[in-house]
């Protein structure tokens, strides 16, 4: 089964439910349908054909998920760009996937049309305003195009390149199959999530998994998805009010903005019945609060990354609450859904007892084909079959997992994967800088921010604003440090020469305390 079936089969059981919610624009499946293969026919015309990608540097809308599904359903791959990074960051990425299109809205239209003209791609305008000269406009590509057949693709076939970071110090994009993500969605629905009945918001980016997934699954119920262009707290408390949104996925900053929102109580939330949270941990007090601003909604925890589509486990609402919440069971990331396997194991890929910490290997049909024109790197993440995540933890006698540490030190702030590496590497190149060492310091609101530890070179100056600002020309700012500690002293090393960074976090946790 390829992305097109689960179209097809939406618009054969629900073809007058609605699908997609936009503002003010609503379609039907098959709305959805007609627009979706008159895109593909458009996209086609334009030569976009097997394998070929097509990009987007978009904030969500009804026209990037109709990229989305018409891009494949012509033999394509979809190449998502994130349009928080920075120029060279975009740069980078584009270069690497060579797209043969380039899709940008209102918001994107400035970096997108320069990167365009400098790498000599064709651009789509797929934005409200009026369409740019030299450029092709989304509205007339479709109205302009008979539809497109399907050519079929499934299994093992392309469907998608999101980028996601690395511990080498530049993105990588992770290659997703069709197989992949029908799986992904198909499994999603054993557990409860994405029924045929659920009106499903995503405030989640749909360059990311976090927000492909929620709707590759809905098209596998023929479910609704209304689209947020982005988070905002009222406009989301608004529109589940509104539209009677059942659910969706919330990173805990999301959860604790909606809840800590000064109208949250004008506002009919009786609708949302359920709560998908990941992406990064949630506190405790977090979670209580939660709870306690919205009684009748479940949380579910879901457990992933881009590599596994990304849904990985899920920890269902009842294991946060009564004897399950005095045992500790609230503190897992959850069970395997159906298809994957979970194994944790030693440095040696030796499967460990249970209750033993070690790494988290994954396995199932949701697992990336591996990361474009990165062999090395995929060989290393692929290793005997098995994804290894770089997450330790360990699995109880029921299968429950629990993760104790992120053994690739990287930095979740705000629900953004933010690498350790990828910093230093940018800070290291500030020319008054000798060396360096990036990591996650609590933050109440973002979980983590970016902590960097600077030596600089004899006789050299730099201050902590002069070292930001460096980080802000080169790479996304929510990447870049913010706040940095001047030292003399050498930084903490192993035997091996690597940098105890777990020190460097109890030295500064130990300051803290006593100021």
């Amino acid at each position: 089964m390829g992305l097109s079936y689960l179209l097809r089969r939406a618009v054969q059981i629900r073809a007058n439910h609605t699908a997609l919610i936009f503002g003010d624009r609503r379609q039907t499946w098959s709305q959805f349908h007609d627009r979706v293969t008159r895109l593909a026919g458009g996209l086609a015309a334009l030569g976009v054909g097997s394998d070929d990608r097509v990009a987007a540097i978009m904030d969500n809308s009804d026209r990037y998920s109709e990229t989305l599904i018409a891009t494949p359903w012509i033999g394509g791959v979809i190449v998502g760009l994130n349009f928080r990074w920075s120029i060279n960051e975009l740069r980078d990425a584009v270069r690497e996937s060579a797209p043969k299109l380039l899709l940008l809205d209102d918001g994107n239209l400035e970096i997108g049309r320069a990167l365009a003209s400098e790498l000599g791609i064709r651009v789509i305008f797929a934005g409200e305003g009026p369409c740019p000269e030299g450029m092709f406009g989304y509205e007339e590509l479709i109205a302009s195009s008979e539809p497109a057949a399907d050519v079929g693709r499934t299994g093992q076939d392309l469907f998608t390149i999101n980028y996601t970071g690395g511990t080498t110090g530049r993105s990588k994009g992770v290659m997703l199959s069709h197989a992949n993500s029908v799986a992904c969605g198909v499994s999603s629905l054993a557990d409860g999530l994405f029924t045929e009945n659920a009106i499903y918001m995503t405030a989640m980016p749909m360059f990311h998994t976090g927000g492909i997934w929620p709707f590759v699954s809905c098209m596998a119920s023929g479910a609704t998805t209304v689209l947020m262009p982005g988070f905002d707290a009222e406009l989301i408390l608004k529109a589940i009010e509104k539209e009677g949104v059942t659910e969706s996925l919330l990173v805990p900053t999301m959860i604790q903005r909606l809840i800590e929102h000064p109208k949250f109580k004008d506002y009919d939330t009786s609708s949302f019945t359920q709560i998908l949270y990941g992406a990064s941990p949630i506190t405790e007090a977090l979670l209580n609060r939660a709870l306690a601003a919205l009684p009748n909604t479940k949380f579910v925890q879901c457990y992933g990354m881009t590599e596994l589509s990304p849904l990985a486990a899920v920890l269902r609402h009842e294991n946060l609450l009564g004897k399950n919440r005095e045992i500790g069971r609230h503190k897992a990331a959850g069970r395997s859904i159906a298809g994957v396997e979970i194994e944790i194991v030693d440095e040696n890929d030796n499967p460990v007892p249970r209750r033993t910490i070690g790494e988290l290997l994954m396995r199932g049909p949701n697992l990336m084909l591996g990361y474009w024109n990165w062999p090395e790197e995929t060989a290393k993440a692929l290793k005997g079959g098995w994804m290894h995540t770089g997450d330790g933890g360990f699995m109880d006698e029921d299968g429950f997992v629990y993760i104790v540490d992120r053994v690739k030190d990287m930095i979740i702030s705000g629900g953004e994967n933010i690498y350790s590496v990828e910093v230093e590497n940018i800070i290291a190149q500030h020319p008054a800088v000798q060396s360096c060492a990036v990591i996650g310091i609590p933050h109440e609101e973002w979980i983590e921010t970016v902590h960097a530890i600077v030596i600089l070179h004899p006789g050299e100056t730099a201050d902590a604003a002069e070292i930001i600002a460096h980080c802000r020309s080169k790479i996304a700012h929510y990447k870049c440090p913010r706040s940095v500690e001047l030292r003399t002293e050498p930084l903490p090393l192993s035997a091996a020469g690597k940098v105890l960074k777990r020190e460097l976090r109890v030295e500064y946790l130990a300051k803290r305390a006593a100021n």
